[in-house]
């Protein structure tokens, strides 16, 4: 089943991932206040809507009961987005992910209840569409215009069985560069190891395969 997401503001960073989200097969309500901009982005998504966001009742209409994710990446606008997370929250949203201008911005935003912090200088709407739309991957990095780098969970598929049964190469066109696990990350990678399912994998891969392993 697709996710559901939610994207509040929709400046750069949120309209990079509204729309790399939607063209990744999720389900996206965009929302901004300004009408305009809201005007741009339809048909680039699910549905898009204008809402005060700094209004309670206003982003109780927008039904986030449904949503599996919401992502207030309002930034510069602290208002907002306190009052965005805690109704995000409220509804009962298992996710809410804050996009902060600064440390204090951020540490507020967790305080009231965002799941995860982000910052502008560190994330791109494009890595977090990628990290968001995989139950696998945890982070995201690209290398260049070709190649990308993954931490990622091993799929259900693959837990119990020893990189060298698993064929990850020839299979997948991906390169486990690192493992870790309980105890640390090692570049020293034994193929005979029956991967967990708490195992990590950092990988690089052609972004033209991600599709494999999404």
């Amino acid at each position: 089943m697709s996710k559901t997401i939610a994207v509040f503001g929709l400046g750069r960073f949120g309209r990079s991932l509204a729309t790399s989200l939607y063209d990744s097969g999720v389900d996206v309500l965009a929302v901004d206040k300004d009408h305009d901009i809201v005007e741009t982005m339809s048909g680039k998504v699910t549905y898009a809507a204008s809402a005060d966001l700094t209004n309670p009742n206003a982003i109780k209409e927008l039904g986030l009961g449904e949503m599996d994710v919401v992502v207030v990446a309002i930034g510069s606008d602290l208002k907002a987005s306190i009052i965005s997370v805690m109704v995000a929250k409220e509804e009962g949203v298992p996710y809410v992910i804050a996009k902060a201008a600064d440390e204090r911005m951020g540490e507020i935003l967790k305080k009231i209840g965002a799941d995860k912090i982000i910052f502008p200088e560190e994330e791109t709407g494009v890595r977090t569409a990628k990290i968001l739309t995989s139950s696998s991957f945890l982070e995201f990095f690209s290398i260049d215009e070709n190649l990308c780098l993954i931490e990622m969970k091993p799929k259900a598929e693959w837990v119990g069985m020893t990189l060298r049964e698993l064929e990850l190469r020839n299979k997948y066109k991906i390169n486990v560069v690192a493992v870790k696990d309980a105890s640390e990350m090692r570049s020293f990678i034994d193929p005979d190891r029956p991967l967990e399912e708490d195992t990590e994998l950092l990988v690089i891969l052609d972004k033209k395969d991600l599709g494999g392993i999404n």
